[in-house]
């Protein structure tokens, strides 16, 4: 029998320090890259996280491995502390793990996603997205 998608997630997470909305703003204060995995329609319903980059899931371990041609500037070590967020706090945390992985140790998510950092009463941003393809 297959452990099945919770058991992966469970196995996903026991390697992350997932941190809260408002550890997320201190991280990203102190530089920690935030990156935004939502597809357009969920961002379009939620609105735009500030300070995020976005990268669609398809694309995330080429774009923040360091040593991959496709990688965006920001990307510039293993070291950086980046924080994905999705949706509620799911495949976030899959992604993570998967960037943790990849070598990008200081890799974790966001607890619930960006409808966590809603009801934590933080801003959205008013501005268009930044969209990385």
């Amino acid at each position: 029998m297959c452990p099945g998608v919770d058991a992966l997630l469970e196995q996903a997470r026991a390697g992350l320090h997932r941190l809260t909305p408002h550890e997320t703003v201190e991280a990203v204060r102190k530089g920690a890259l935030l990156v935004d995995t939502r597809t357009e329609a969920q961002r379009r319903e939620q609105g735009e996280l500030p300070g995020a980059i976005v990268i669609e899931r398809t694309a995330l371990e080429w774009r923040l491995d360091p040593a991959s041609a496709w990688r965006i500037p920001e990307a510039t070590g293993y070291d950086r502390v980046v924080v994905v967020v999705c949706r509620h706090g799911y495949s976030s945390s899959l992604a993570a793990a998967s960037l943790q992985t990849l070598g990008l140790r200081h890799a974790t998510d966001m607890i619930g996603g960006v409808q966590g950092w809603q009801e934590a009463g933080l801003p959205m941003s008013e501005r268009p997205a930044d969209v990385r393809y």
